[in-house]
């Protein structure tokens, strides 16, 4: 491609992001990009777009050490950080991301204004957890097939099984009766005995008397089949009118396949671990998965160590799997059939010497595992 147009394509791009590339930058990213076939420009500007904006920025203005970051990341083989084919993530250590509405995509919590978080969190930090789980649940339901809009050439009839999210906002600055919509939002009590939904925008008064029956479509009037609790997201079906919301249906938010969802935000690692990429996309560990599928895990759960009965369920458990030992062994709390008290401490570390000197006497499973 000759280099002025190639120039004006990264420029537009970066633009459309809301950045601008500095002189520098785009001479290196020109001349980076100038053997590409047209026919793959598009993604790999895209990748190298996103990889941008995975860095903490201090404004729209990209430097060129930015874009030659960027490049590298993109440019490195997605196997390449993965030493270790099974991986401990501490709770602590999962990457945070949040949603960004503006942008469309999922952007890490240095990148934006939020705190660090904190195990004693404030009223505030409650508030913008609900905020970011209905941001979250926003964006997924609008990518379903019920909600997203009809191309103009759609046949009529599929317009009718169309629909369209409303927000509390919408109900609330309408003075005449509204008919038939759908609104997301979070099932409060803020007066004893009233249920109200809520969102960003706003709080309506709920009538729940017409919604008491219970059906598997949710479309003739009644619930979908659920438990629906206070602070729930639901997408209530009803009409407006005098201040409260007659709801006529319930029924949770759609899921959506980690495919679907894929094709929206890419191969981001949402869950920690040393790659910078979802191991999903991984040939090398899908490989390894085929050649393995005889892997076993072993899962135990209230391995109450202090009492000698599960002691000894552990001594015959071990033993059985002494001559054919699984992939590994996960033990899950609580660890001592004891409440909490002064000498918790003191037991629970003789509990798990105990448990260690079980396990060294099957030197089968005590040298496999670490």
């Amino acid at each position: 491609m000759e280099p002025e147009r190639l120039r004006r394509r990264l420029s537009s791009a970066f633009r459309l992001r809301g950045l601008v590339l500095r002189p520098d930058a785009l001479k290196y990213l020109t001349e980076a990009f100038q053997s590409t076939s047209e026919g793959e420009l598009d993604d790999i500007i895209e990748n190298v777009i996103d990889a941008v904006e995975k860095q903490p920025l201090s404004s729209n203005m990209i430097e060129q050490p930015l874009v030659e970051a960027a490049v590298q990341e993109c440019s490195r083989a997605p196997d390449e950080a993965i030493e270790n084919v099974f991986n401990i993530i501490g709770a602590f250590d999962i990457p945070r991301y949040i949603y960004n509405s503006e942008r469309k995509k999922f952007l890490p919590l240095s990148m934006t204004d939020l705190p660090r978080p904190s195990l004693f969190g404030t009223a505030r930090d409650k508030a913008e957890l609900f905020r970011e789980r209905y941001s979250i649940l926003q964006q997924r339901t609008h990518r379903h097939e019920l909600f997203t809009p009809s191309p103009v050439d759609a046949h009529p009839d599929d317009s009718k099984n169309k629909f369209q999210l409303k927000t509390v906002e919408t109900l609330l600055g309408n003075p005449a009766k509204v008919g038939e919509v759908i609104v997301l939002g979070m099932i409060t009590q803020l007066k004893e005995g009233k249920f109200f939904l809520e969102d960003p925008t706003g709080v309506v008064q709920l009538d729940l008397s017409k919604a008491i029956s219970f059906c598997c479509d949710g479309r003739a009037g009644g619930f979908h089949s659920g438990l629906y609790t206070e602070s729930s997201f639901v997408l209530a079906e009803g009409w407006y009118e005098d201040e409260v919301f007659h709801v006529n249906a319930f029924g949770f938010p759609p899921t959506e396949p980690s495919a679907t969802t894929r094709a929206f935000y890419g191969n981001i690692n949402f869950f920690g671990g040393p790659s910078s990429s979802s191991v999903k996309a991984s040939a090398k560990l899908k490989q390894l998965e085929e050649e393995n599928e005889d892997a076993m895990f072993v899962f135990v759960s209230d391995v109450w160590l202090d009492q000698a009965e599960v002691l000894e369920k552990l001594h015959m458990m071990f033993s059985g799997y002494s001559s054919a030992p699984p992939t590994c062994f996960f033990f899950c709390g609580n660890f001592s059939s004891a409440p909490y008290g002064k000498n918790q401490i003191q037991s629970l570390k003789g509990s798990l010497k105990a448990l260690a000197d079980i396990i060294c006497e099957y030197p089968s499973i005590h040298k496999r595992y670490r």
